[in-house]
């Protein structure tokens, strides 16, 4: 369902195995989580990533702006996706 939470996230470097907990406790279970890192893509260490995999959400990073319309895009496409944003 739509929802808006609030991710206690400031940066990247704040994104971790226990703040991304939050998108695989959401209910019906998403498919694809679009992170948002904000000015600029930031690269992610690949153990949270691959830990996301295997609980079948794939997971892709961009800069905050095209966060955005990638979420909106899958949104009109009627996939079950959510969305972590750190502002720019």
């Amino acid at each position: 369902p739509r929802s808006i939470l609030q991710w206690n996230v400031g940066s990247h470097r704040d994104i971790s195995h226990e703040s991304l907990s939050l998108f695989r406790l959401l209910e019906p279970q998403i498919e694809i989580l679009v992170l948002g890192t904000g000015d600029r893509v930031e690269r992610l260490h690949p153990a949270m990533l691959k830990q996301m995999r295997e609980c079948g959400i794939a997971v892709e990073v961009q800069d905050t702006a095209n966060a955005c319309a990638t979420f909106n895009f899958l949104m009109n496409e009627r996939r079950v996706v959510a969305a972590g944003l750190i502002p720019p």
